[in-house]
C-alpha cells in the first residue's frame, strides 16, 4: 500500500511539472509572438527624395507617410514624425518603401553622388532579394552575371538564362523591407516582408535595354564571379532539360 501511495505521489508531481512547464512554453511563445508582430508607426518615403531636398519639401510634396513596421524591422533612428529632423536636407538618394532615418538627413554637405564609371558605360540600378544578390557577398568592385528567370511570352513556358555574362558593380545601396502580396489558386492572399536592396552596376546602352526590359518581365538573380568563372551564354534552361 505504501508503495502504490509513493508512486501515486510520484505521478501527481510529475504531472504538476508538465503542466508547469507548458504553461511557461506558451507563455514564452505568446511574448515573442507579440514582440514578433507588435508594430509601429513609422514614416516611410512614397516618392524619391533627391539629395539635397529639404525633409519639408519631401513632407509637402507628399513623398512622406507613416506605416506599420514590425518591431524587429525597425532601422536605427526610424522616424515617427518630422519634428526632430525639421530643418535638415536628405544626405542622399531615398528611394520608395525606405524607413526616414535620421543618419541620412542633415544641415551639412551633401554627400556626393559621383560614381567611378568608366567613360563608355552608364550606372542603372536593380532592386533584388538577399539570395538574388548572393547574401550580401555582393560588393562595390565585385564582377556579376546576371540571370533571368522569366516565363515565354508566347507559349508560357518557364526558363532560366544567362542575360550577362560579366558587369561590374559600382554601388550597394540600402536594405528595405518590401512588402510583398501574392494570391493562391483560391483567391486567399498572403502579404510579406521580403528585405530587398538596390545596386548599382556600370553597363551599355544595349546592356541597361536588355535589364530594364528583363527586370519588368521576370526576376534578375545576380551570380558573383572571380578572375577565372567561366560563364558562357547558352540554351535556357526549361523543365523539358532539367533533368538531362
Amino acid at each position: 500500500m505504501d508503495r502504490r501511495r509513493i508512486l501515486l505521489v510520484a505521478a501527481v508531481l510529475v504531472a504538476a511539472m508538465g503542466a508547469v512547464l507548458v504553461f511557461l512554453y506558451v507563455q514564452g511563445a505568446d511574448s515573442r509572438a507579440e514582440e514578433r508582430f507588435d508594430t509601429v508607426d513609422v514614416l516611410k518615403a512614397t516618392a524619391v527624395i533627391e539629395p539635397g531636398e529639404a525633409i519639408e519639401d519631401a513632407q509637402a510634396a507628399g513623398k512622406l507617410t507613416l506605416a506599420a513596421v514590425a518591431q524587429d524591422e525597425l532601422l536605427g533612428g526610424y522616424q515617427t514624425s518630422t519634428d526632430t529632423i525639421v530643418g535638415t536636407k536628405a544626405m542622399q538618394t531615398i528611394y520608395p518603401g525606405e524607413q526616414i532615418v535620421a543618419d541620412k538627413f542633415g544641415a551639412g554637405a551633401v554627400a556626393s553622388s559621383a560614381l567611378p564609371i568608366p567613360d563608355d558605360k552608364i550606372a542603372i540600378s536593380v532592386n533584388l532579394t538577399d539570395p538574388s544578390r548572393v547574401a550580401g557577398f555582393v560588393n562595390p568592385g565585385s564582377e556579376v552575371a546576371i540571370f533571368l528567370t522569366g516565363s515565354n511570352a508566347t507559349d508560357g513556358t518557364a526558363y532560366s538564362r544567362l542575360l550577362l555574362p560579366r558587369v561590374s558593380v559600382l554601388g550597394v545601396g540600402n536594405t528595405t523591407p518590401v512588402s510583398t502580396t501574392t494570391t493562391d489558386e483560391t483567391g486567399a492572399s498572403t502579404t510579406e516582408q521580403l528585405p530587398r536592396t538596390l545596386l548599382t552596376i556600370s553597363v551599355d546602352q544595349r546592356q541597361a535595354e536588355k535589364i530594364l526590359f528583363a527586370q519588368g518581365n521576370g526576376e534578375l538573380a545576380f551570380g558573383l564571379l572571380t578572375e577565372s568563372s567561366i560563364v558562357n551564354p547558352g540554351e535556357a534552361m526549361t523543365f523539358d532539360l532539367l533533368f538531362k
